[in-house]
């Protein structure tokens, strides 16, 4: 089976080069990707001018300068708490290697593969990534445990996207 970093090289040197198609089989693991046509179409776009806002009066004016100034800064204190409440104490973070969709087990009648509050090592395989009929295994890459999983089961995931949040031990 390849390897999770195998298929990303594979990736960029089929992206990089003038290869539209190429497939790879081997021990029963099979490997095709195709790239889309390059034609570039060319489409009209319209050029909106900018709506401009009505003038406010001067009474508007005058209220919203002696508007006190304590109210903004206010404000600004609530939306940062619950930020601040809702994270988690972590050192990493096991992103997604590729775009697809994340599973949390192996299939739906198996436990999961990691639960809040599990050790993992760096070759633990935390997680599955579905991308084009594939299923990619997805370690950790970080020794420790797991403190928060960002991601649902089922739930469509982008190249980079943090999945699990890890305390390093």
């Amino acid at each position: 089976m390849l390897k999770v970093q195998e298929i990303r090289e594979i990736i960029k040197l089929i992206d990089q080069s003038n290869i539209d198609e190429f497939s790879y089989e081997a021990n029963g693991t099979k490997v095709h990707m195709k790239k889309p046509q390059g034609q570039v179409v060319a489409e009209p776009v319209q050029v909106q001018q900018p709506v401009q806002a009505p003038p406010k009066t001067e009474a508007k004016q005058e209220a919203a300068e002696q508007a006190p100034k304590q109210e903004v800064k206010e404000a600004a204190a609530e939306s940062e708490a619950p930020k601040a409440q809702g994270s988690a104490d972590y050192d990493a973070e096991v992103k997604s290697p590729m775009v697809g969709t994340f599973y949390a087990s192996p299939s739906p009648e198996e436990d999961v593969y990691v639960k809040v509050g599990d050790s993992v090592k760096e070759d633990s395989v935390v997680c599955i990534v579905e991308a084009m009929k594939l299923f990619n295994e997805i370690e950790a890459e970080v020794s420790g445990e797991i403190v928060e999983i960002l991601v649902k089961d089922g739930e469509l995931v982008e190249y980079g996207q943090p999945l699990f949040r890890v305390k390093s031990k």
